[in-house]
């Protein structure tokens, strides 16, 4: 190989570790000569050489959300592109789930692992001896209140000034913010903030559709609702159809992540978008420092993720308020 791209040896190496030292014209001999020759390199091989393993663990919550595994396409195209693998688990929302996993990646010689659990990870961080304030942690912060601040402010355009909140479960820190942030706005906004209008739910389709009922119950609703996900909102899409009712005529939904799916629901979703890029980059730009430059005392270890607001055909002016009778289902239809 080193003879047809008419360089040494050392160089192809320094090409296949991505070794900033090789120029790009003869990296592109090298990869033109790996392309020709249909080169599989040996990633154990040149672990044993170089003393690094290039895999990157990422750890999420729950693979069936789809936001997860948008999260971890991103993640994997950014780590590939700069040389690096992944391993990929989930935690399905269980603390000791999360420990075993977090073991298992430091077994396979991980030179990183990026925790995107979005609440309830630090006590099993501190049992692995990892701490916030550790110079080998860093931490991904998302502010929420822009795009939170930015949906209510859009209902209040529309005229709506009876604003719920379907929230997630308090287990969660992002959950709890998500709500804080929802309720400061509310109050910055003077509106007011009803305890009956606020109905935990569960970050799922049928959560969405269990917090729903719950407000179908109540003499008094809200004319819009803001979800702390979008799989909660997508559950309200199919449960007001489900009442006989209509999405933005009789209530405007707002979700949070902004989901692929959410611009194909019927009507598109309006939603606080989470940028799976940008958290992806911010995830492995702060594993990719503490792997390459652990030595500097000056790395970068906070990284800040924002949300905006996407605004879609599930939100409208208020209409004429939920009737306080809960409409006959649509026969045919169920819930299960």
């Amino acid at each position: 190989m080193a003879a047809l791209a008419k360089v040494s040896i050392a160089t192809v190496s320094r090409t296949i570790n991505a070794s900033p030292a090789v120029s790009e014209k003869l990296a592109q001999r090298v990869w033109q000569a790996i392309e020709q020759l249909n080169y599989f390199p040996n990633t154990h091989a040149r672990s044993l050489v170089s003393g690094r393993s290039r895999i990157l663990g990422i750890i999420v919550e729950n693979i069936t959300n789809p936001f997860f595994p948008e999260l971890i396409a991103s993640f994997e195209e950014i780590a590939v592109a700069n040389g690096y693998e992944i391993l990929v688990s989930s935690t399905n929302s269980n603390a000791q789930q999360l420990t075993n996993c977090v073991r298992r990646m430091l077994e396979r010689k991980v030179e990183g692992v990026a925790v995107l659990t979005f609440g309830g990870e630090e006590p099993v961080l501190d049992q692995l001896e990892f701490h916030l304030e550790d110079p080998k942690v860093s931490t991904i912060l998302l502010d929420y209140s822009k795009g939170i601040h930015a949906a209510v402010a859009h209902l209040i355009e529309l005229g709506h000034t009876r604003i719920g909140f379907l929230a997630g479960p308090h287990t969660l820190h992002s959950a709890i913010t998500r709500l804080n942030c929802f309720q400061q706005t509310m109050r910055e906004s003077n509106l007011k903030v009803h305890k009956d209008w606020i109905i935990e739910c569960d970050h799922t389709l049928k959560g969405g559709v269990t917090g729903f009922d719950k407000l179908m119950t109540l003499k008094t609703r809200p004319t819009a609702l803001i979800c702390s996900n979008d799989m909660t909102a997508i559950g309200v899409l199919r449960a007001v159809y489900m009442a006989g009712l209509r999405v933005p005529e009789d209530l405007s939904v707002i979700g949070l992540d902004d989901i692929d799916f959410a611009e194909f629901t019927l009507p598109p979703l309006t939603t606080i978008r989470l940028s799976r890029v940008e958290l992806a980059r911010a995830a492995f730009d702060a594993l990719r420092l503490q792997a390459e430059e652990a030595s500097n005392p000056t790395i970068q270890r906070e990284f800040l993720v924002s949300t905006s607001l996407i605004v879609r055909g599930s939100t409208a002016a208020p209409g004429t308020s939920i009737s306080s009778e809960l409409p006959k289902r649509r026969s045919g239809d169920s819930l299960s």
